[in-house]
């Protein structure tokens, strides 16, 4: 065939005859070949560059992006912790990374192994007594505890419940996941100290009530401590607690979801347990729950009888498959060597240090910039950028400005209860100097905002892609490269 490049598909880096990769000779028979009308009559208009170039391409591309390898990663309520890299070399292990998803149970007794373990780790440090590795993501879980308590409620025949009762300062997804399981969403106002008031669960309850999602610590990093009694006005109701397990780097190894009342919970393994994520995966949703939820939950379940694990298919009451295999199972890999590395003791030092972290942050950008909420925090802490605001730079363009700094943003405009709001999420495995660095940044910037506002609303200055218009970008994205003739 010719090999006549068209020119509009010209690429820069690419020259003729140029060759990265030698592929090995084929050790398999060859196959019939196509009919020639469906075969090309011109080679494919592809790059030819060296093994060098492509390398040097992808890592430049890599240094154009923003990552935890690269700086502080502060992106409230996500969790962005640094991965350890024991994890990839883990995962990259050909006998866990090239088991392919149909592989008969008798030849993959390893990686069930691994499965059924980490779910045992999972009920451990949660409290409960039944788990799910199945959900591929947190919404997918949210939405597998909803199904679970929906089903109770119908296999007791109680099918007139569709209320979920869920606080203002709820995250997105919980809305959202609600909705799409069939019920209604009753919202409650958070109290001045931006937790939920007892009373008003009270008045919100009925004979309609399937349960209540709330997150502990909630987004604004504070501890409901009146979750008990939340919980018991609930049970009394004939609802269940949900706990959206989001904030559960604060938890680790100090208390359990299940002693403070909760009945299932999703746990996103991709925050709390150093799995890389962003950009919409990977991710992970193992579901716990309590006995009176364990024969909802999806099939399959991991089982094991006299070391011989399998997949429990006899379910009957179960709410069914999730998804076309059984979890991300690299990801859920990653999460087991995480808990292994860190042990029981290890996993609460990780809770103990992120919540030291955020609430050093806290104490020392409290001079810069408004504290809604200054009690003690948890994990994260919620600053208001009013003050800057008032005098033309939005949190929006703190944010934007920190870039140039070479950091990552912060949360903002997120939680919703909170006008111009800065959530920064430190976790445990950033140092003091860090911290430190990003503090002496930040009263920079508060600096700048207060003197010269203007300058912030053009930032960055320096990244390679300067200030967008997000609305533009947003209603009509262009993410398609286009050679240059």
């Amino acid at each position: 065939m010719q090999n006549p490049m068209p020119e509009k598909l010209l690429y820069e880096l690419s020259a003729h005859g140029r060759r990265g990769v030698r592929l090995p000779v084929s050790d398999v028979p060859a196959a019939q070949p196509l009919p020639k009308k469906l075969r090309r009559q011109t080679d494919a208009p592809l790059p030819e560059v060296s093994e060098n170039d492509v390398i040097r391409h992808f890592h430049r591309l890599s240094n154009l992006n923003h990552h935890v390898d690269r700086d502080f990663y502060p992106l409230g309520s996500c969790t962005m912790k640094y991965n350890p890299k024991i994890n990839e070399q883990v995962v990259g292990n050909a006998n866990f990374a090239e088991l392919h998803p149909y592989t008969p149970t008798r030849y993959a007794q390893g990686a069930l192994e691994v499965l059924y373990e980490l779910g045992e780790q999972l009920k451990a440090i949660t409290g409960f007594n039944a788990v799910t590795l199945q959900p591929p993501a947190g919404a997918s879980g949210e939405l597998t505890g909803l199904m679970l308590m929906k089903k109770y409620h119908e296999d007791h025949g109680d099918r007139k419940r569709k209320k979920v009762i869920i606080p203002d300062s709820a995250h997105g997804t919980n809305p959202a996941t609600i909705k799409l399981a069939g019920c209604d969403v009753v919202e409650l106002k958070s109290g001045d100290d931006g937790t939920v008031d007892p009373e008003e669960v009270r008045k919100a309850v009925d004979d309609q009530l399937v349960g209540m999602m709330i997150t502990n610590p909630n987004t604004l990093g504070i501890f409901e401590s009146n979750i008990q009694e939340i919980s018991k006005i609930v049970h009394d109701a004939g609802g269940f607690m949900y706990m959206d397990g989001a904030n559960l780097n604060a938890l680790l190894g100090i208390t359990y979801p299940a002693k403070m009342g909760f009945d299932v919970m999703h746990i996103n393994v991709h925050k709390t347990f150093s799995t890389p994520h962003g950009g919409g995966g990977p991710g992970a949703g193992p579901v716990c729950c309590v006995d009176a939820l364990e024969p909802y939950l999806p099939t399959p379940i991991i089982r094991k009888e006299e070391d011989v694990f399998f997949h429990d298919w006899v379910r009957p009451k179960s709410i069914g498959k999730l998804q076309g295999f059984y979890g991300n199972f690299l990801v859920l890999l990653r999460a087991y060597t995480y808990i292994l590395a860190n042990g029981k003791d290890g996993l609460e030092d990780v809770s103990r240090a992120a919540i030291t972290n955020a609430n050093y942050l806290r104490i020392l950008l409290q001079k810069d910039f408004a504290l809604p909420f200054p009690d003690r925090c948890l994990h994260e802490v919620v600053f208001s950028a009013d003050k800057q605001a008032k005098n033309g730079a939005r949190a929006l363009d703190i944010a934007k400005r920190l870039l140039d700094f070479g950091m990552h943003a912060p949360t903002v405009y997120f939680p919703l209860i909170v006008h111009e709001a800065m959530m920064i999420e430190p976790t445990e495995t950033e140092t003091k100097e860090t911290l430190d660095r990003f503090i002496e940044i930040m009263h920079k910037i508060s600096e700048e905002a207060m003197t010269k506002p203007e300058f912030l609303r053009d930032a960055p200055y320096n990244t390679p892609v300067k200030r967008l218009d997000e609305a533009a970008a947003s209603r009509k994205p262009n993410v398609r490269w286009t050679a240059k003739s």
